[in-house]
């Protein structure tokens, strides 16, 4: 057995100890266990970093394991169901306060993924390889589906005109998340089945880089993913109150609230997309970037109107003129970005530069 295959098949402790600790605290906190103070909150950000990191690992063990771009969609898949589930869970204990929820989060996290995570992607990869390049065939469809998902749900609210206020009727609510779930469907069936070729990064073989891991260490690495990414959430979750605290007392919107957990959320996407990005791998993390934004959208709407319809409960998704404008501008930019195929740092800088426009408004309106 070579050493790189060895090296895959040994569990590293940091891969396991701090989501398992951390879900430990989660399970102690939710039981009425542990009361809430300073030391409680410091030790849940730490296990919070620390289950980001292992979740990565998993994601790049499954990777090996599937190849691309099967291993990309595991991490974007598992992350947007666990998020779609605490947005579905808030939606029911928050009542009237959470109307516009799902609409807030989906909206952040296509403003982090497609300039936040995607110009961190560009700047890194072309700082150490200059030019960057990806594969049109993959990524322009991509943005062509996301386009179409996120006009449809966060900007027609507010130009249709059979509820009021920038609503969907019930009957328009039901069509939006049948039409997300189908576009998404057939996203996921051409990135994995049908042209699965324009998915795989330019110039080499994605299941070749590695030898991979067997499938015993495939599994344990797939049940720790989830367990990572429930204990990400869960604490931030439970950090969240702090953060709203922090928020309130320097006056800025509840919104960033929202923008933060989010931020926190998404973290082991972002880093694993960064880190494919500095090997080169562009693709790699293009798909990661884009299949978590359209899992966003896909699987979280649909959930949220299911739960709006049979619930009888009050669902906003129109976006208001300053947010519409921002997306407008982030879905021109990121077409321009994807249509030549190649990359360099200056496409990295203007993706970041709106994403920081983008948390500046939030914080300042």
């Amino acid at each position: 057995m070579s050493d790189d295959h060895s090296g895959v098949q040994r569990l590293p402790a940091s891969a396991w100890v701090p989501p398992v600790a951390a879900c430990a605290l989660l399970a102690a906190k939710l039981t009425g266990l542990l009361p809430s103070n300073s030391l409680l909150l410091i030790v849940a950000a730490l296990l919070l970093f620390g289950a980001v990191f292992a979740a990565v690992h998993h994601a790049e063990v499954i990777a090996l394991r599937v190849g691309e771009p099967f291993g990309t969609l595991v991490l974007a898949l598992a992350v947007t169901v666990i998020e779609a589930s605490l947005i579905v869970s808030m939606m029911l204990s928050g009542g009237a306060a959470s109307i516009a929820l799902a609409r807030d989060t989906v909206f952040a996290t296509v403003m982090i993924i497609c300039n936040g995570v995607l110009g961190a992607c560009l700047f890194a990869g072309s700082l150490r390889h200059h030019v960057v390049s990806f594969r049109t065939e993959g990524t322009t469809p991509a943005v062509a589906v996301l386009a179409t998902l996120a006009t449809l749900t966060l900007v027609l609210p507010q130009f249709t005109l059979a509820s009021e206020g920038p609503t969907f009727s019930v009957a328009q609510l039901a069509f939006a998340g049948v039409a997300s779930l189908i576009l998404y469907g057939v996203f996921v069936f051409v990135q994995t089945i049908r042209h699965r070729d324009y998915f795989l990064p330019e110039g080499c073989d994605a299941d070749a880089h590695a030898a991979p891991p067997t499938a015993r260490a495939a599994l344990a690495s797939l049940v720790l993913l989830v367990v990572s990414l429930v204990a990400v959430v869960g604490l931030a979750k439970v950090l969240s109150s702090t953060i709203e605290d922090a928020v309130d007392a320097t006056g800025m919107p509840n919104a960033v609230v929202g923008i933060v957990i989010a931020m926190m959320v998404l973290l082991p996407e972002t880093l694993a997309a960064v880190r494919a990005a500095k090997r080169g791998r562009l693709q790699t993390s293009m798909n990661l970037a884009f299949g978590s934004a359209l899992a966003t959208i896909g699987l979280t709407i649909p959930a949220v109107a299911v739960t709006s319809i049979v619930l009888d409960l009050p669902l906003v998704l129109g976006l208001p003129p300053t947010e519409m404008v921002l997306l407008a501008l982030t879905l021109l930019l990121t077409s321009m970005t994807v249509a030549g195929g190649r990359a360099t740092v200056l496409q990295g800088v203007v993706h970041l530069v709106v994403f920081a426009v983008f948390l500046f408004l939030a914080m300042v309106p």
